[in-house]
């Protein structure tokens, strides 16, 4: 084993990874199951209905898109990983340099811990409701809620700050414990949701109306909203776009001793974004029917509060297996934030940069608003990382058709090669302002932007490869 090997601590983050250290397909699907039915499950699930989404549409859409987005990683993301086996962040810096690889580990960290701030909110959303804590979600994005719940918040985020600081196997080690269980709990939801609305005959589920009657409360205390089925299918193919069409889960299949392994995220999907989802958005149509005051704010609009749903379904189990999703969710997603911030900069410790993280986190925990805004989120978390995937994808099968060198970043010795730096940023600008001014559905963006950040990064490269070459010319002449 070389030093380097060694000093990598098993993780080979500068080199491919060698043929002893291929893993069998049992740990992939383990790894999706824990990573997938988790916290974002409770806040996702009810927005659907929230947003007018019918339980039809819903159903079908989910199914559809779940089906595209484990196609993606079998198919997009499987064969670079097991040709290269490097993670995505070395492969990006062979190509990109390695300036810009820190500017991008700093957009990724940031997104990572606003991700993870939403998880701390779910969970502090749980240990409320034995306090009688319950969160108000403000009309401004960046507004707090009761000073209560903005203390909890706190508590909460220190907490899970401070355990993903302890490093990443214990965290692994207790998702990995709670994935099944947690799983039980979110079919438990939704069977007990059902016998709550009286809708377990094939009759009442076929005709809806306890999904029809919900959403129409919905409407009335929140105004008229749609959500059609090409956005829910777009929806689950996209919310994890930053990891197959952006490929950041090359670090992960980078290992894998089988293509096999790229079938994995299959579990995640119809166990977390297909059942779970499903399940949760039915804790919501129950309150509505049972106890519709529960389901209101104290600005009268109907706000999907996690804790309070699952205690009303599931009692005591529900606030635990609430609290648990959160902390599964937000330790890993705060420990790879700490990693992308100290990639920024490497003499820093990974557990300051992860505390640092958290402090993040803590902070987005603090304004409910991010939450319950996810489903826009994850959509503009994609369009901004996702198109990185496109320059890595170009790299490995069009580059060398073309004409051109791949891995251009290493072989000139640039910091920053400018092709992928415009190629990138271009079609994000443009999608952000499709996104934020001119009101496109978020995910909409990400295939668009992966596109064209593809087709631009091959054409810079025409020129500023071609304007590298002559200049290297001249000067050795």
């Amino acid at each position: 084993m070389s030093e380097q090997t060694s000093n990598s601590g098993g993780e080979f983050e500068r080199e491919p990874v060698p043929d002893s250290a291929l893993l069998g397909s049992g740990k992939f699907w383990g790894m999706y199951a824990g990573e997938h039915a988790a916290g974002t499950e409770f806040m996702i699930g009810p927005l659907f209905l929230a947003a007018g989404a019918s339980l039809s549409d819903l159903i079908l859409g989910l199914l559809l898109g779940n089906i595209l987005a484990v196609l993606t990683w079998r198919f997009l993301v499987v064969p670079i990983a097991m040709s290269k086996r490097m993670t995505l962040y070395y492969q990006l810096e062979r190509i990109a340099g390695g300036s810009l690889v820190k500017f991008y580990n700093l957009v990724n960290g940031l997104l990572f811990c606003f991700l993870a701030g939403a998880m701390v909110t779910v969970s502090a959303s749980a240990v409320g409701v034995p306090f009688g804590i319950t969160f108000d979600v403000p009309s401004n994005m960046f507004g707090l809620s009761n000073p209560s719940f903005t203390a909890l918040v706190a508590i909460v985020g220190v907490v899970i700050a401070v355990v993903a600081a302890g490093g990443y196997e214990r965290v692994a080690r207790v998702a990995n414990i709670a994935a099944p269980w947690m799983i039980a709990v979110f079919a438990a939801c939704g069977i007990v949701s059902l016998a709550q609305m009286d809708a377990t005959s094939v009759a009442a589920l076929s005709e809806g109306k306890f999904w029809s009657d919900a959403i129409a409360f919905v409407q009335e205390k929140n105004g008229p909203q749609t959500f059609g089925f090409w956005q829910i299918v777009v929806f689950a193919w996209l919310c994890n776009g930053a990891m197959h069409f952006g490929m950041a889960d090359l670090s992960i299949f980078r290992f894998a001793r089988s293509k096999a392994s790229g079938w994995a995220p299959a579990i995640g999907m119809f166990l977390g974004h297909y059942m779970a989802w499903i399940s949760a958005a039915l804790l919501l149509a129950a309150l509505i029917k049972l106890q519709p005051s529960l389901a209101l704010g104290t600005d009268g609009k109907v706000t999907a509060n996690p804790g309070l749903l699952a205690f009303q379904s599931l009692g005591w189990a529900g606030i635990i297996c609430v609290v648990i999703a959160g902390w599964t969710t937000a330790n890993p997603t705060i420990y790879r934030a700490g990693l992308a911030f100290q990639g920024i900069l490497p003499k820093s410790s990974r557990t300051a940069m992860t505390l640092v993280a958290g402090a993040v986190a803590t902070i987005a925990g603090a304004f409910p608003n991010l939450s319950a805004q996810l489903l826009d989120f994850v959509g503009t978390y994609g369009t901004v990382l996702g198109p990185m995937g496109a320059v890595i994808f170009v790299d490995f099968y069009l580059m060398k058709k073309f004409g051109l060198q791949n891995e251009y970043a290493t072989r000139s010795g640039t910091p920053i090669n400018f092709a992928v730096l415009i190629a990138w940023l271009l079609p994000v600008v443009v999608g952000l302002y499709l996104i934020f001014q001119q009101g496109v559905f978020a995910a909409y963006a990400v295939i668009p932007c992966w596109i064209a950040c593809g087709i631009l990064f091959i054409v810079l490269s025409k020129f500023t490869q071609k304007a590298s070459s002559e200049s290297s010319a001249t000067v050795s002449s």
